[in-house]
């Protein structure tokens, strides 16, 4: 099944549920490495979607109200998303697929106001998924 080629420029769309949290997200950007070139950006391949990382993402859930802070990140990606023929200096190149499995990793703890202290959300990490939204519309991978 073929799709476009990921390329530098391109973006991870990250969904805001991530479990119980619901995370204000923001696009990462992809950085190709691929020797070959679609409109002048070099291709990703893979392992650049594990250079996509998004700091200062605020979150809450339903148990902690007070925000917390954390990083967004590509955890894997999905069989669709990762050329099994289309290759850039002998690494598949990636392609934009259905949806990818995303990370988000807490940095700064959400809280529950409590007297006297607040108390800390426990989780050192949520998941969640994403897509990519690409600017290549004419040239695609196997």
């Amino acid at each position: 099944m073929s799709d476009f080629i990921l390329i530098t420029g391109d973006k991870a769309m990250f969904n805001p549920t991530f479990g119980q949290a619901i995370v204000t997200v923001r696009p990462g950007d992809l950085i190709g490495t691929g020797k070959d070139k679609i409109n002048q950006k070099p291709v990703c391949v893979d392992g650049d979607e594990k250079k996509v990382i998004v700091p200062g993402c605020p979150y809450m859930t339903p148990q902690y109200s007070i925000p917390g802070v954390g990083i967004l990140s590509i955890e894997s990606l999905a069989g669709n998303q990762k050329a099994k023929k289309t290759k850039s200096g002998g690494k598949p190149m990636l392609l934009k697929g259905a949806t990818f499995k995303a990370k988000f990793q807490v940095m700064v703890p959400a809280q529950q106001p409590n007297i006297p202290s607040p108390i800390p959300d426990a989780t050192p990490h949520y998941t969640g998924t994403g897509t990519f939204m690409s600017m290549n519309v004419k040239i695609k991978g196997t």
